[in-house]
C-alpha cells in the first residue's frame, strides 16, 4: 500500500532531524536519489550518460538547493550541466557545490527568458526545482514565463524535483502555468497531492527516496491500494461456501430509456464473485436482463421485501422512472450497505452514513453538493477533487467514490483512497456502471467482515471506503487488459474482471 501524507505533515517529520542538525544529510540524501534517478531513466531510454546535458531550473529554496547538489552530482558523472536561477538568490552551499563541481550558472531576467527556455530545451535533461512542498500559489514573473515557454517546447526527459513547481503537496490542485513531468522523484515519502487530479496530470511517474523519516510520519493523509493489497482483501470462497453465504446484492437499475445500464451492472456484479444478483426494475427491462444474465434473479416486488446483503442503486434510472425510485427509497432506509450511482442521488435521504457509496462523476458531485447548499461548478470539482471529494463526504456522512482519471474514495472519518490503474479508453459509456456492478458485489461480500481491513491498518469504521478503492482498482485493472491501448466497450471491462480477480 503506498502512503502518502501532506507537505505539512512531512515537514513534521523532518523537524526533529533538522533541530539535531541533520539538514544537510536530508538535503543530500534527497539529491543523491534524484541524481540516481536521472541516471536510470538515461539509461533505460537508451541514451548516454557521459557528455549528455542537464539543466536544473532551480529556485531560492530548499528544493532549488536539492537540485543543485543533485546537478553537482551528475557533473561528476560526466554530464553537461547548467542551473538556471528562477530568482534573486540561490541556496548557498547547493550553488557552492555546484561551481565546485564545474557547472555552468545562468540567471533568468526578464530579458533572456527566450534564450533561456530555448537553451532548457535543447538539454536532454532537465530538473524542476523552483517550488517545493512548503510553496503558496504558484510561479510569478520571469520563471512563470520560462515554464510557459518550455511546456510549448519539446523538452526532453522533465524531471520534478519533490513535486512539479505549482501543485500543491497537500490537495493536488494545480497553479498555472505548471510543467508537466515524465517522472517526480519525491523524497521521504509520497505527497498527497501527486495522487490527487490535477496534480498527478503533472507528475508522471512518481518515484519515492527515502531519507531517514519514516518513523517520525503520521497516519497518511491519503492511501493507495496496490495489487500485493488486493489478493490480501479479495474474498475467497470456502470449500463449504454456498450463494448465500459468498454475498446477495439487490440492484434497482434501468429504465426503459437506459436499459443497457442494468444489464451492464448486473455483468459487473456476476464477474467479481457475488454469490447471487437478484434486479428488481420494469418488466421490459428485467427481459433484457434474463436474456443477457441467465444467472440473475429478476422480479419486480418491493425492495422491502427482498432479501440481499448489500444494494446497488441508480445507474440508468431517470426521473420520470417513479416506481424505480421508490425502490431505491426503500432500499435506502434498509440498513444495508448501498451503493448509490447517478440517478439515485436526488432520491437519498439528506444524512447518511458511511456505508452508503456514492458514485458521483464530477458533474454529478457538483449537483450534489449543490443539494448542501454549496455550489462548485463541474470544473471547479475538477480544479480541486481531492477538496471536493472531502467536502461531498463531510456534508453527507457517507462514503464518497468520485469517478476520474484518478478514482478518490473519501470517507466521513477524513481517511481517503486513490487509485490510478485505468486507462484513458475507460473514458466510455456503461463503464461507470460496471464499476457500480463491481462495487455493490464486494459490499455484499464484505458486509459481514468487518475486520478485513486490520491486516492492512485500516480500521472497520473505514473498510466501506476500502471496499470502494478496492472496487476502482480491480475495475480500472479490468479496463486496461480489456483495452490493451485499444477503445474498449463496458461489456469487454466486464468480461476481463474474472481475469484480473484470478492473478491476485
Amino acid at each position: 500500500m503506498i502512503s502518502a501524507y501532506t507537505g505539512t505533515q512531512i515537514r513534521g517529520a523532518e523537524k526533529p532531524l533538522l533541530e539535531r542538525g541533520m539538514g544537510a544529510v536530508l538535503m543530500q540524501r534527497a539529491a543523491y536519489g534524484l541524481a540516481n534517478a536521472v541516471v536510470r531513466e538515461l539509461r533505460a531510454s537508451g541514451g548516454r550518460l557521459y557528455g549528455a546535458s542537464a539543466t536544473v531550473l532551480a529556485g531560492k529554496g530548499n528544493n532549488g538547493g536539492d537540485g543543485l547538489f543533485a546537478a553537482a552530482m551528475l557533473a561528476g558523472r560526466g554530464m553537461r550541466t547548467t542551473a538556471l536561477l528562477t530568482a534573486d538568490g540561490a541556496h548557498p552551499a547547493g550553488l557552492a557545490a555546484f561551481h565546485k563541481a564545474g557547472g555552468r550558472v545562468l540567471r533568468l531576467t526578464p530579458e533572456n527568458v527566450t534564450d533561456a527556455s530555448a537553451a532548457a530545451a535543447a538539454s536532454d535533461v532537465v530538473i524542476d526545482a523552483v517550488l517545493g512542498t512548503g510553496a503558496q500559489g504558484g510561479l510569478r514573473g520571469p520563471a512563470a514565463a520560462l515554464i510557459e515557454a518550455l511546456g510549448r517546447s519539446r523538452a526532453g526527459l522533465v524531471v520534478a524535483c519533490d513535486i512539479p513547481s505549482g501543485v500543491d503537496a497537500d490537495t493536488g490542485e494545480a497553479h498555472a502555468p505548471v510543467l508537466q513531468a515524465e517522472l517526480t522523484v519525491t523524497f521521504g515519502a509520497a505527497k498527497a497531492g501527486l495522487l490527487a487530479d490535477p496534480g498527478a496530470d503533472f507528475a508522471g511517474r512518481v518515484l519515492v527516496i527515502p531519507i531517514g523519516i519514516d518513523a517520525a510520519l503520521p497516519e497518511p493523509a491519503l492511501r493507495r491500494l496496490e495489487a500485493e493489497d488486493l489478493s490480501v482483501l479479495l474474498p475467497r470462497p470456502g470449500r463449504r461456501s454456498h450463494k448465500y453465504s459468498r454475498g446477495v446484492l439487490g440492484i434497482v437499475a434501468g429504465s426503459s430509456r437506459y436499459p443497457g445500464a442494468a444489464v451492464l451492472a448486473c455483468r459487473g456484479a456476476l464477474a467479481s464473485g457475488a454469490g447471487m444478483v437478484r434486479y428488481l426494475g420494469p418488466p421490459d427491462v428485467a427481459d433484457l436482463v434474463r436474456r443477457s444474465c441467465p444467472e440473475v434473479v429478476c422480479g419486480s416486488g418491493s425492495a422491502a421485501d427482498t432479501h440481499v446483503q448489500a444494494w446497488l442503486l441508480g445507474p440508468g434510472l431517470d426521473e420520470d422512472a417513479h416506481e424505480q425510485l421508490e425502490r431505491v427509497r426503500e432500499a435506502a432506509a434498509s440498513g444495508l450497505p448501498v451503493v448509490a450511482d447517478a440517478g439515485a442521488l436526488p432520491a437519498l435521504p439528506r444524512a447518511l452514513a458511511p456505508h452508503f457509496v456514492l458514485t458521483p462523476h464530477a458533474g454529478e458531485l457538483a449537483a450534489l453538493l449543490a443539494r448542501y447548499g454549496a455550489e462548485p461548478g463541474r470544473s471547479d470539482v475538477e480544479d480541486a477533487t481531492l477538496a471536493a471529494a472531502r467536502r461531498a463526504s463531510d456534508l453527507t456522512g457517507a462514503t464518497v467514490l468520485l469517478k476520474g482519471a484518478t478514482t478518490l474514495v473519501a470517507a466521513p472519518s477524513g481517511a481517503v483512497f486513490s487509485q490510478a490503474e485505468a486507462t484513458p479508453w475507460l473514458a466510455t459509456a456503461g463503464s461507470g456502471d460496471v464499476l457500480a456492478g463491481v462495487l455493490g458485489s464486494l459490499l455484499a461480500q464484505l458486509a459481514e467482515s468487518p475486520g478485513a481491513f486490520a491486516a492492512l491498518g485500516i480500521p472497520a469504521a473505514d473498510r466501506w471506503a476500502g471496499i470502494a478503492a478496492m472496487a476502482a482498482s480491480v475495475h480500472g485493472r479490468a479496463g486496461s487488459l480489456a483495452s490493451d491501448g485499444a477503445p474498449v466497450r463496458a461489456g469487454g471491462i466486464a468480461g476481463a474482471v474474472p481475469e484480473v480477480l484470478r492473478t491476485m
